[in-house]
C-alpha cells in the first residue's frame, strides 16, 4: 500500500520537461548536446546508477578554479534550461561546475523517483572522484528546490565536505502543500526528510530563499537555517520568488562571498566555527601539577564520575615545597594527599597517593591512576 501511493505522489511531485530542451548526440570519444556543442569547456557525461539507469551530466570546467560545485536543479527542468546559468555561476564564482539531470529527465532514461535522485546524485559524486579527482573536501553541493532533497542526502554522508547551498529548498513534499509535523508513508523525501537531515550535515549551510515564494513558503528556508548545525548567514531576498533569484543582485553578490570563504577555510577556522555555533569555549593548553608529577582527576566514590568532582587551591603544603590541590565534591568527600610514599627508593621526588578523609566514602583509597585500590 505504501509502495503504491509513493509512486502515486512521485506523479505529482516530478515534473520533467516534455519534450526535453536539448539532445544528445554521440560521437567518436564523447558525446555532444544540442544547441551548445560549440562549448569547448563543456564536458558531456553518462553516467550509469546503481538502479540500473543512464542519467547525463554536464561538466564546466574554470582553469582559475579551486572549488568544484555540484548542482541538483529544481522541479521542471532539465540541463539545457540551465546551461546558461551554469555557465554564468562558473565565471562569477570562479568554480568548476557539474549539474545532472535525474532519471526521467532531460536524455536521462528510467523515471523520476525520490530513490532515483538518490542514486543519480551518489553516481555524479562517484564520477568526480574517479573522472576528474574531485574530494569531498574541495566540493560544494547545491540544491534548488526539490534538488534539495538529493542535496542533503548525499551531504549526510560526506563528514569532509566543504560547503552546502539551500536554494529554495523545501521540508519535505508533504509539507509544500500543508503544514505537518508528522511524516507519512507517501510523503516524498520521507525517509531522508530535510528537516532531519540538515541537522547531521558538519560543514557550513547557506540558505537562499525569496519572502514572497509561492511555491515552497519562506518558513522551509527559515526552518532549515535554524536547524543547521553549521548555519552561515543566510539571505533572503525581499520579493523573491521561486524561480528568479538568480536576477537579484544580492544572490550572486551573496554566494560569491560564501563560496570564498569556504576557499579559504582551514582546519582550525572550521574548529573555531563550530565552538562559536556551539558556544563551547576553547580547552585550555595548560594543565595542573603537583611536585612536577601529572595528576589524574580522582573520581568521586560515590558516583564515580569525574564530572561532578570541583578544584579549588588549598593551602595543604606538600613535601617539595609547592602547592598541592584539593579536590571537593558536592558531597563533601575531600581529597587530600598521603605523605606515606609509594617507592622505597624515592630520594628526588615525592609521590602520593589520594585518601579520602571524609567518613561517607569508607576510608577508600584511590590512587593516582584513578583506580580504586580498596
Amino acid at each position: 500500500m505504501g509502495c503504491g501511493l509513493s509512486q502515486l505522489a512521485a506523479k505529482f511531485a516530478f515534473f520533467p520537461p516534455t519534450p526535453p530542451t536539448y539532445q544528445i548526440k554521440k560521437k567518436e570519444g564523447g558525446a555532444f548536446p544540442l544547441p551548445h556543442a560549440d562549448d569547448n569547456s563543456l564536458d558531456v557525461l553518462l553516467i550509469d546508477t546503481k538502479r540500473g539507469n543512464k542519467i547525463v551530466a554536464f561538466y564546466l570546467r574554470n582553469p582559475y578554479a579551486r572549488l568544484t560545485l555540484l548542482y541538483s536543479h529544481g522541479n521542471a527542468a532539465d540541463l539545457g534550461q540551465l546551461y546558461d546559468l551554469f555557465v554564468q555561476l562558473k565565471v562569477n564564482l570562479r568554480v568548476n561546475l557539474i549539474g545532472y539531470d535525474y532519471s526521467g529527465y532531460g536524455a536521462s532514461t528510467g523515471k523520476p523517483s525520490e530513490s532515483n535522485t538518490y542514486a543519480d546524485i551518489e553516481a555524479v559524486y562517484q564520477c568526480l572522484q574517479t573522472e576528474y579527482g574531485v574530494s569531498q573536501e574541495d566540493l560544494i553541493l547545491y540544491g534548488q528546490s526539490v534538488g534539495s532533497g538529493p542535496t542533503l542526502h548525499l551531504a549526510a554522508k560526506l563528514p569532509r565536505l566543504r560547503g552546502v547551498v539551500l536554494h529554495s529548498a523545501i521540508l519535505s513534499g508533504l509539507r509544500v502543500l500543508c503544514h505537518v509535523n508528522c511524516a507519512f508513508c507517501f510523503d516524498i523525501y520521507r525517509n531522508m526528510q530535510n528537516i532531519n537531515k540538515v541537522q547531521v550535515v558538519k560543514c557550513p549551510v547557506l540558505v537562499i530563499h525569496g519572502t514572497e515564494d509561492d511555491v515552497v513558503n519562506w518558513l522551509h528556508g527559515d526552518g532549515l537555517w535554524k536547524l543547521a548545525r553549521e548555519p552561515y548567514e543566510p539571505l533572503w531576498i525581499k520579493g523573491g520568488g521561486h524561480c528568479n533569484l538568480e536576477l537579484y543582485p544580492d544572490y550572486i553578490r551573496h554566494l560569491w562571498r560564501f563560496i570564498h570563504e569556504m576557499e579559504n577555510m582551514n582546519t582550525k577556522l572550521r574548529l573555531k566555527r563550530i565552538r562559536q555555533c556551539l558556544n563551547l569555549k576553547p580547552k585550555s593548553s595548560t594543565r595542573h601539577r603537583c611536585c612536577r608529577f601529572r595528576l589524574w582527576r580522582p573520581r568521586c566514590p560515590t558516583c564515580f564520575t569525574p564530572t561532578c568532582i570541583k578544584v579549588r587551591f588549598c593551602s595543604i603544603k606538600c613535601s617539595m615545597g609547592g602547592g598541592c590541590w584539593k579536590y571537593c565534591c558536592p558531597l563533601q568527600c575531600c581529597w587530600k594527599p598521603s605523605s606515606r610514599c609509594c617507592s622505597t627508593k624515592c630520594s628526588t621526588s615525592c609521590c602520593f597517593r589520594w585518601q579520602c578523609c571524609c567518613c561517607c566514602c569508607g576510608q577508600t583509597s584511590i590512587g593516582m591512576n584513578g583506580k580504586h585500590e580498596g
